[in-house]
């Protein structure tokens, strides 16, 4: 029987790559001068620059983490901390500069706006280049920012949550985060505010060499809800590009954020992002995660449920192919009684690609009559990829009802024989197979963002069984 064959994604509509001029562009490496360069380029206050420096010390005192992907090929010192193109921001995407907004109409993002989102912020490189909200939100005391101006605008907000969620103590890329972010955004949602249509973020990166640093805190308050989605892509170079990240969420008593990712970075870039939520009295926090593109991911968004009765559900779906290697999951963490979470993960790897689901679920002492299940899954669609599951569970009372399973496999050609014998071709019979794996994740997204996912997912499928 021969062996069943699958094609890459084409994931030729990201790779775009935009002639842009550009406004400035700090030089290679990370140094003090960098950093002090960053900070001055946007007027900060010197709390934030203090705050920069500060995290330049712990990021040059902690090691490469010795687990995970292997970064030993990662050379700081060979990637442009910030480079801002040459556009101001906007609030009309007439002006935003050609060669910028036919970048971001190609990935579709003005028309998104136009039919189903409440707001759009779009970054390009270092800098968001539009930000724009919906004027009935605004009236409704929703604030949606560009990062930099929420520090010029909302300064003591910014002070009391930057980085308390994720410090740069946490790990050595929180502190090259803290040391170097640029952009990203703030969103408030005022208690009791439902806002009813999604709020979206897209991060491109373009230039080759370059990392990209943004920051997203997102505050709902009492009562409030959110949808709050974050698309990413860049475009394919021979040198080595830098995501790092930072997603802060706080999710206020008896709120509810949903949080939806489409990560489809190049596969020149390495993904090192961290995204933490803390979570209040009756609050519920829902991640929905696709990652696809990238060289090497190292990406497991936590969840703190430290108000009694929090909950928490993570649904994720990771693809890698050649010479890609993404370690993903997701982290649990229950402080307070009668918290639940639910943990849906899947995965797939072909052409030797390696996915790693890592967990961790970890019960408190004074966390009691928690509720959680974690399902992973792993489906390898050749011989020579490789899909593994890590959990780490920690549980410090008995009072807990835990429930776990994890499955890891091959794509089955009997499976595909048998749909043919019902009279499917080969290609339908491979589609169905893969589809039905992913269809929980893709039913979680909205209408438009599970097509996007499907056309991720557009694997061309030739080769032959008999």
């Amino acid at each position: 029987m021969a062996k069943t064959v699958i094609n890459d994604i084409d994931f030729s509509r990201y790779n775009i790559k935009a002639k842009v001029k550009y406004r400035h562009k700090t030089k290679k490496g990370l140094t003090r001068e960098i950093v002090e360069e960053i900070s001055s380029l946007k007027s900060e206050p010197d709390w934030m620059r203090e705050f920069r420096l500060k995290s330049l010390e712990i990021y040059n005192s902690k090691p490469m983490p010795a687990w995970g992907v292997d970064l030993s090929e990662l050379n700081i010192d060979d990637i442009v901390a910030y480079i801002s193109p040459d556009a101001e921001k906007a609030k009309t995407w007439d002006d935003v500069p050609k060669d910028i907004k036919e970048t971001f109409d190609r990935l579709g993002i003005p028309e998104a706006e136009k039919e189903y989102l409440a707001g759009v912020g779009a970054q390009f490189d270092s800098e968001v280049i539009y930000h724009n909200i919906k004027e009935q939100l605004g009236k409704q005391g929703v604030i949606f920012e560009d990062f930099d101006s929420a520090l010029k605008k909302y300064p003591d907000i910014i002070r009391e949550y930057f980085m308390k969620c994720v410090p740069p103590t946490d790990h050595k890329f929180a502190a090259l985060h803290g040391a170097i972010w640029s952009g990203g955004s703030f969103v408030y949602v005022p208690k009791g505010v439902k806002v009813e249509t999604p709020l979206q973020a897209y991060f491109r990166m373009n230039a080759p060499g370059t990392g990209q640093f943004e920051h997203t805190l997102i505050i709902v308050d009492e009562g409030a809800e959110a949808h709050y989605i974050e698309g990413c892509s860049a475009p394919q170079y021979s040198v080595s590009n830098l995501h790092a990240g930072c997603v802060e969420l706080y999710v206020k008593k008896g709120a509810k954020l949903r949080y939806s990712t489409i990560e489809n970075w190049s596969k020149n870039t390495y993904n090192l992002n961290t995204k933490r939520a803390l979570v209040d009295e009756g609050a519920s926090m829902i991640w929905v995660s696709g990652s696809f593109g990238s060289k090497k991911t190292m990406l497991y968004p936590a969840s703190i449920l430290r108000g009694e009765g929090a909950s928490s559900e993570f649904t994720s779906i990771t693809f890698a192919g050649k010479g890609q290697h993404l370690d993903t999951g997701s982290k649990m963490i229950h402080l307070a009684p009668n918290t639940s979470s639910k943990v849906v993960s899947k995965s797939l790897s072909k052409d030797g690609g390696i996915t790693n689901f890592r967990g961790l679920l970890k019960v408190g002492p004074m966390a009691t009559g928690v509720k959680t299940t974690v399902q992973c899954e792993g489906l390898m669609l050749d011989d020579i990829s490789r899909s593994d599951t890590l959990p780490i569970i920690e549980v410090q009372n008995d009072c807990v009802d835990m429930g776990y399973e994890a499955k890891v496999g091959k794509i089955s050609d009997d499976k595909i024989f048998y749909l043919m014998s019902r009279g499917l071709s080969e290609d339908e019979a491979k589609a169905m197979i893969v589809k039905g794996f992913v269809e929980p994740i893709s039913g979680s997204l909205p209408l438009e963002y599970a097509v996007e996912l499907n056309r991720l997912i557009n694997i061309e499928m030739e080769g032959s069984i008999g």
